[in-house]
């Protein structure tokens, strides 16, 4: 399997990751708020890396994997406010937080990477 299939499953596998951590929150104003902004950054990554995958150009390319990096990075910041606020235990959240950072970590040295060889 080839790199960007790779990622490709794992974009997917975590916003799916986030989609069951979403069902599995506590139905309270925050703990809703809270999860719909993790539930929209983070199936945002999945989106946003297939169209990159997709793009047309290289510039096209930057920008959506910039955006990518940006949901992923915007989902650690939902995760880390999910368990700093007791909504769930942050034990619960670590493996998930993990995948987050890991990913936001690939897609902004992709970013880098592709500026760097206009």
């Amino acid at each position: 399997m080839s790199q960007p299939e790779q990622l490709r499953d794992r974009t997917k596998q975590f916003a799916l990751r986030v989609i069951r951590l979403f069902q599995a929150l506590p139905k309270t104003t925050e703990a809703q708020v809270l999860g719909k902004q993790l539930l929209r950054c983070g199936t945002s990554v999945a989106a946003n890396y297939r169209a990159a995958c997709r793009a047309r150009s290289r510039a096209e390319f930057i920008s959506r994997i910039g955006i990518v990096a940006e949901e992923a990075d915007e989902s650690v910041l939902w995760l880390e406010m999910i368990g700093e606020s007791n909504i769930l235990n942050g034990n619960r959240l670590q493996e998930i937080s993990t995948e987050a950072k890991e990913l936001a970590a690939i897609f902004s040295a992709s970013q880098k990477t592709a500026k760097s060889n206009r």
